[in-house]
């Protein structure tokens, strides 16, 4: 029987288990496969690894806007709690004056013989007591009532703003959650991006970086028919000209121009100038060259002008891509807009079909 249970036991830890581990190599091989692009098949062709990261790029977008939009909103948080803490510190130092009025009351009645209960209770350092005996100020003298009736409301504003500063302090540490999510998100999808890309040749890496995120040969060719673009600000002239199209208006011709002056400038997310950029960083930056304020995202920039179809484009509008509103550039003429891509691209020229079209506004 022992040497029975001895063989069973051999079996077990021979082929048996390694049938198992093998098994198990496998299934982290397929789950690495798809759930790890750093493990990814190493049988990838240069157009799977290319398409893997135009969508890692995109996902790496769509959370790099939200990113901005709870940015802004804790920025926006955040002032308004500074506000409110200051306010609440003027009350305060206005309360401390009519409490140290009441305090020379007090002094007074004092020396005549004895301290008004009113006086003692607004004068207390439990504002609940006071506010919960507030009735004792009816009985006494007009001058009297007045000052504690004061010190009772100033008691309740205070509270009050005490209480929207702790509405204010919570929201503003949701946002600031959101933003780490959201920039775990971002930095995960890049890394992994990264990563693939390491994975081509120089001259493909190269060819990837010239061509942009969702830009193959077929659509740039396709987009060619339509006439060159200027290459540079110079070219685009101070009128803010494009090949044959002007901008309508002066602020328009501005934002082109400053577009146009950042060609070559780094892809970086969050970044708003002036040396990087991310999509809706830099129309925001060129609009705010001329003068002009924008919101700090894409499904915000969407709505902050006019609405125009494609075909009513002039220099100077906002152009969005993809179902999402997840980018934007701003169309200079001739089916040609400037951008921010991606990391692996700098701020440059592009046909406005080499992504999904979604809709354009008109600023100004």
């Amino acid at each position: 029987m022992a040497a029975h249970r001895r063989t069973r036991q051999r079996s077990i830890g021979g082929n048996t288990a390694r049938t198992a581990v093998t098994i198990a190599l496998a299934g982290v091989a397929t789950a690495t496969a798809f759930d790890g692009v750093g493990h990814a098949d190493p049988q990838l062709s240069p157009t799977q690894v290319k398409a893997k990261v135009d969508t890692l790029y995109k996902e790496a977008e769509v959370a790099t806007e939200k990113y901005n939009g709870a940015e802004e909103k804790a920025k926006t948080a955040e002032k308004h709690l500074r506000t409110l803490r200051d306010e609440a510190a003027r009350k305060e130092d206005r309360l401390n004056s009519a409490r140290e009025a009441l305090g020379s009351m007090a002094a007074a009645q004092y020396r005549s013989g004895g301290i008004d209960p009113a006086v003692q209770l607004a004068l207390s350092d439990d504002p609940d007591r006071y506010l919960d005996g507030a009735a004792f100020a009816e009985r006494v003298g007009t001058r009297q009532s007045a000052a504690v009736a004061g010190v009772r409301k100033q008691l309740r504003e205070i509270e009050q703003l005490r209480g929207a500063a702790h509405v204010e302090l919570t929201s503003l540490k949701a946002r600031q959650a959101e933003l780490k999510r959201q920039k775990k998100t971002i930095t995960g999808k890049l890394e992994a991006a990264r990563g693939l890309l390491a994975r081509l040749s120089p001259a493909e890496r190269t060819h990837y970086a010239e061509q942009g995120a969702e830009g193959g040969q077929q659509r740039a060719s396709r987009s060619s028919t339509r006439g060159p673009a200027p290459a540079t600000a110079a070219e685009a002239g101070t009128s803010g000209s494009t090949g044959t199209t002007a901008a309508p208006t002066s602020r328009a011709a501005e934002a082109v121009a400053f577009a146009y002056a950042k060609l070559g400038s780094p892809y970086v997310w969050g970044a708003t100038g002036p040396n990087a950029f991310d999509c809706s960083g830099l129309t925001q930056a060129a609009y705010r060259s001329a003068g002009v304020s924008l919101p700090r995202t894409t499904y915000a920039q969407i709505n902050a002008g006019q609405r125009v179809s494609r075909s009513e484009l002039q220099p100077g509008d906002l152009v969005f891509f993809y179902s999402g509103i997840s980018h934007v550039g701003i169309y200079v003429g001739d089916g040609q807009m400037i951008h921010a891509p991606n990391p692996s691209a700098p701020v440059r020229l592009a046909p406005i079909d080499q992504m999904p079209f979604a809709g354009a506004t008109r600023v100004v």
